[in-house]
């Protein structure tokens, strides 16, 4: 980035006393276009004569002192940059997208809005608040599957985001297949720290490994697990399908197992969370970011060049000039 600067501006006060100093020489009255040797000659021939030709040598000082006090001010040019590197971390998010995730007891812009659409909605918002750290997905119901690998191309991977989908799954809750499958791909990574948030409705009922024993695998490679329970207390309205081929809601009894996922988060050093209605669930993305933060180390490199030498030398001409134009065009006679 270019710049332009002063090394040392506080010259520049020195401006403020120009109007002084031609206030001073202007009560002396404008120079004389003809001096004379001797006041009798001046007192024969009358008051000596003023004229403009004085005020114009007096601007001409002034301007030669205001170019000196600029060069003393050091005017400088230069490229400034900085080098930012970020001490980011590694981000897997586990998301929940088993039937139960139709469940239309969320909101978006007041209108009831399914589980998944809400989640997909916030967890955008939450990769964009983290532009220097790898973020990736992985979508679990009947199985666990990956989004995304790690990246920082937050643009494509929101786009992978929103392509999730209840839609051709097998049903089903796979909790531990998720989690291990997130820890999997965090293994070797080099990030200040590995985290996990994963989000679910329901209780493990899938899937080869439990979530307790994935969570163990978790806590020896170092990942963090936060963990949210999604979905209201009680019932909720799931879309369905009737006998006759219409569109229905029917209600859907909430059955989250937030033993499991307390237990999940203590073991690893995470924090359970339950996320009852969009805000909560937007409150609890937003205090995990605020948990989970990136170091930035900034190096500032600068590189400036001299520009003094712009203001002193027109400064010389316009003395030189001032000089010339008192001796050779304001006569002195004798």
């Amino acid at each position: 980035m270019t710049s332009f600067r002063f090394m040392y501006p506080g010259f520049l006060w020195l401006l403020l006393a120009l109007p002084l100093l031609a206030l001073w020489w202007g009560r002396r009255g404008k120079a004389a276009t003809i001096l004379f040797s001797s006041t009798s000659i001046a007192r024969q021939t009358g008051a000596p004569k003023k004229s403009a030709a004085g005020w114009f040598a007096m601007l001409l000082r002034l301007a030669a002192l205001a170019l000196f006090i600029f060069a003393l001010a050091r005017p400088q040019l230069g490229k400034q940059t900085q080098d930012i590197s970020a001490n980011g971390i590694d981000i897997m998010l586990a998301i929940d997208i088993s039937g139960s995730m139709q469940a239309l007891d969320f909101k978006l812009n007041g209108q009831p809005t399914s589980r998944v659409e809400v989640v997909k909605s916030v967890v955008k918002n939450f990769i964009d608040q983290r532009p220097n750290d790898r973020i990736g997905a992985v979508a679990f119901a009947g199985y666990s599957y990956l989004v995304s690998p790690l990246t920082m191309d937050h643009d494509w991977l929101e786009q992978r985001v929103d392509a999730i989908s209840t839609d051709g799954v097998e049903d089903g809750t796979a909790i531990g297949s998720a989690l291990a499958t997130c820890t999997n791909h965090l293994r070797d990574q080099k990030g200040k720290s590995k985290v996990i948030i994963l989000l679910t409705d329901g209780i493990n009922n899938m899937g080869k490994i439990s979530p307790l024993a994935a969570a163990e695998l978790a806590k020896a490679m170092g990942v963090k697990v936060y963990t949210i329970g999604a979905g209201t207390r009680g019932e909720a309205m799931i879309p369905a399908t009737d006998q006759f081929g219409r569109k229905v809601t029917v209600p859907m009894q909430v059955d989250i197992d937030e033993d499991t996922l307390q237990k999940i988060a203590q073991e690893t050093g995470g924090k359970y969370y339950r996320a009852t209605d969009t805000d909560s669930l937007k409150g609890i993305y937003a205090e995990i970011n605020q948990m989970e933060t990136t170091v930035h180390v900034t190096k500032k490199f600068e590189n400036y060049r001299e520009l003094f030498h712009w203001a002193i030398l027109p400064a010389l001409a316009v003395l030189l000039l001032e000089v010339a134009f008192s001796e050779a065009l304001i006569r002195r006679l004798p």
